[in-house]
């Protein structure tokens, strides 16, 4: 019988994070203090996170140890299967294999937890008490309520409007750990007053929201569940197992494919593959999937911004669509981010990785496609990068070749079947991208930041 699925032992958990930026093309491009314009130092990020992350920040070590508390927590569900999606295959009638690393096996469904449990144990041996954040579907906020509960720290999230609305049970999720959870934009904060007008909130909201009550309390540090190096970093324990389980079904990935909004599951996957490709030693094509209502990849422009909504964090070098750009309420909430990751988005600058866009309900067709061979109902985020998949395994097929993809599941969709009626019913709508909205953001770019070719 042709094996399915391909599984790891717990002493198979990776022992360190694979860094990256050692190997990326070019000199590094540093965040930048947006009062000076001069490159940002640990005195500009102390206020919100331990010198333990701000260390992984910039670490130049191509490996990074993981701390045995961390390793310990991670057996509650890593390693994480990779399945063949075999009945996809079929149903497709592709010469191509696919597989898939599924991430929605961890206790809050998704991937969130690799990043969240290192953060949480690194705040708390420094003596922080709270930890606070922000949340867009609420895998993220989901994950740190769960990462807070294992090392006693409180937490506090905000939520973004329109997924707060869509998804009460990731709300519930994160109260059953401990967390208060918070609507953004919310009146709790100053930031947040100033957004009441954009009632649907964006995770830029919700950051500038998180980052005031951090910077404003010294017992209270902030986690951010994407874009930044450090959380690329802690990711790649994805990748790693993805490779070893690749060996045991004897394929090596001529396409890797992940969503994006801010970077982070679709680093975890790609980078320890990454690292051999960008020395030389493989060729693997990167597919990076995001929806086309928020098209920061695909549509936006290469600049330095703000990471947040009101231009509290510092400046990044990034392709964005504006920190004032408030997404359409797509269900994909974890992707409605104007930013994405300094890493991934220098890699896409080079020509390293390459963004593809789609539709909501061209992403649904793909989910419910994928839930009636495979079984698993897909999370919105995922369902771009299934889309993605797709599209290379019909291209194999009418190219009569062989072809090996893998793609991350990073979550699944149970607390997403509101967005499946409404697709099943034939309501979805599929917004539109406004290039009005989004030239009016861009021209609010900060312009003491230095232009990016």
């Amino acid at each position: 019988m042709s094996q399915t699925k391909f599984v790891l032992g717990e002493d198979a958990i990776p022992t360190h994070w694979v860094n990256l930026l050692p190997d990326l093309p070019g000199e590094p491009l540093p965040p930048l203090n947006p009062g000076t314009g001069q490159p940002a130092g640990p005195e500009d990020l102390t206020p919100i996170f331990p010198m333990e992350l701000i260390g992984q920040e910039v670490s130049m070590e191509p490996e990074v140890a993981i701390p045995d508390a961390v390793r310990d927590a991670y057996r509650l569900w890593r390693p994480t299967p990779l399945f063949r999606a075999r009945r996809l295959e079929q149903a497709l009638d592709t010469p191509a294999k696919i597989f898939y690393k599924y991430e929605g096996v961890s206790p809050a469904g998704s991937h969130k937890p690799n990043s969240a449990v290192p953060q949480a144990y690194a705040n708390a041996q420094a003596g922080v008490k709270k930890l606070v954040t922000e949340t867009g579907a609420g895998q993220w906020g989901s994950s740190l309520a769960f990462a807070c509960s294992l090392f006693g720290l409180e937490c506090e999230v905000y939520m973004v409007g329109s997924s707060y609305d869509q998804k009460p049970y990731r709300r519930s999720m994160m109260q059953t750990w401990g967390a208060s959870v918070h609507r953004s934009p919310s009146d709790r904060t100053q930031s947040g007053r100033a957004q009441a007008e954009n009632t649907t909130g964006s995770l830029g909201i919700a950051i500038s929201e998180a980052v005031e009550i951090a910077a404003s309390r010294p017992d209270t540090n902030y986690a951010l569940g994407s874009v930044l190096n450090h959380v690329m970093l802690h990711q790649t324990v994805i990748g790693q197992e993805a490779m070893a389980q690749l060996e045991l079904a004897d394929a090596v990935p001529d396409v890797i494919v992940g969503c994006v909004g801010g970077g982070s599951n679709f680093a975890g996957l790609t980078f320890p593959f990454l690292r051999g490709t960008l020395r030389g030693e493989n060729q693997i094509r990167y597919v990076a999937a995001e929806p086309a209502a928020c098209p920061t990849l695909t549509r936006g422009v290469y600049a330095y911004d703000f990471g947040d909504t009101v231009g509290l964090t510092p400046l990044m070098p990034m392709y964005t669509l504006g920190h004032g750009f408030v997404p359409p309420p797509v269900h994909a909430g974890g992707l409605r981010y104007h930013g994405d990751s300094p890493m991934v988005c220098g890699l896409v600058k080079a020509g390293v990785i390459e963004a593809r866009a789609y539709k909501q309900n061209e992403t649904f067709e793909a989910a419910v496609r994928f839930a009636r061979t495979e079984g698993i109902i897909p999370a919105p985020e995922p369902a771009h990068a299934i889309r993605a998949t797709i599209e290379e395994a019909l291209a194999a097929k009418e190219a009569g070749e062989e072809r090996t993809i893998l793609f991350g599941l990073c979550g699944h969709g149970h607390f997403d079947l509101a967005a499946y009626d409404a697709y099943l019913a034939g309501t979805l709508e599929d917004p539109e991208f406004s290039e009005e909205n989004l030239q009016a953001a861009l021209a609010a770019l900060p312009e003491n930041a230095p232009a990016l070719s």
